[in-house]
C-alpha cells in the first residue's frame, strides 16, 4: 500500500449514537491492522475512554500512537495532531445526549465507520445518525456490520439485505465476527497485530485485516476524486 496517497491525514471517526455497537473494538483493531503499512493515531474522544482503558493495558506493545481528548476544546483540535500521522482514528461516544463532540469530529472528518451489530435495537439509532448527524455533514461513511455471529448461517446475508436493501444505506464487503479475540482484548490490551496467528485467530485477524484495506482504499478513492 502506498501511504503517501493517503497525505495529507485523513481524519475517521468510528460512529454510532447507539451504545454498545463495538466502536473501541472497531477502533482499536482496524488501528492495528494499518498500522502495518501506515503511521496511525487513535484519539479517544469519549467521556467513558473505553480505548484509553485498552491503550494502557496494551502499554508499548501499542502498534500505533494513541491520545485521550475528553474535553470539547481538545477535540475540535483534532485536525492539527495528524502532521505526522497518514490516519487518524477517533472513537466517538456512543450517546444520545453528547451530540456536540460527535457533531464536532463529525465536521473534522474525511470518513465515517458506523457499526452496527446484529441486534434489532441498534438499527434506529444508526439510521438516525446516518441521517441527522452524518448525511447532512456530506461526510462519506459506511455501515461496518460487527460482531456477525458465523454460527448462525444466514446472519450476515439477512443484514447485508437489510442494509442493501431496505434501508439503502452504503455499507462495507468485509465485516468482524464474533471472536473471544476481540471479547477479552480490552483486558489484555491485545490487538490483532499482536495475537499470535493460529487456527483459532486466523479468521478474526483476516477480518480486521481485510476491513483495514478496504477503509484505505476508500481514503484513496476519496483523495483522487478531491
Amino acid at each position: 500500500m502506498d501511504t503517501e496517497r493517503l497525505v495529507p491525514a485523513r481524519i475517521v471517526a468510528v460512529a454510532n449514537q447507539k451504545g454498545g455497537v463495538g466502536k473501541t473494538t472497531v477502533t482499536m483493531q482496524i488501528a492495528a491492522a494499518l498500522s502495518r503499512r501506515l503511521r496511525v493515531l487513535v484519539v479517544d474522544v469519549d467521556p467513558q475512554q473505553s480505548t484509553a482503558w485498552w491503550a494502557e493495558n496494551a502499554g508499548a506493545a501499542l502498534p500505533f500512537d494513541y491520545a485521550a481528548l475528553p474535553a470539547l476544546a481538545d477535540v475540535a483540535r483534532l485536525s492539527e495532531l495528524g502532521d505526522r500521522y497518514d490516519l487518524t482514528i477517533v472513537d466517538t461516544p456512543g450517546s444520545l445526549e453528547d451530540v456536540r463532540t460527535l457533531e464536532t469530529v463529525l465536521d473534522l472528518a474525511d470518513f465515517a465507520i458506523v457499526p452496527l451489530p446484529p441486534e434489532p435495537l441498534a438499527v434506529n439509532p444508526t439510521v438516525r445518525t446516518i441521517s441527522r448527524l452524518i448525511e447532512p455533514r456530506h461526510v462519506p461513511h459506511a455501515v461496518l456490520l460487527n460482531r456477525i455471529d458465523s454460527r448462525i448461517s444466514s446472519q450476515l446475508r439477512d443484514w447485508e439485505h437489510l442494509l442493501d436493501t431496505t434501508l439503502g444505506v452504503p455499507r462495507f464487503a468485509g465485516y468482524l465476527r464474533q471472536y473471544r479475540v476481540h471479547s477479552n482484548a480490552p483486558l489484555t490490551g491485545d490487538v490483532i497485530t499482536a495475537t499470535p496467528d493460529t487456527r483459532r485467530t486466523a479468521a478474526a485477524i483476516w477480518d480486521a485485516m481485510s476491513v483495514g484495506f478496504e477503509l484505505a482504499g476508500r481514503l484513496a478513492q476519496l483523495r483522487k476524486a478531491g
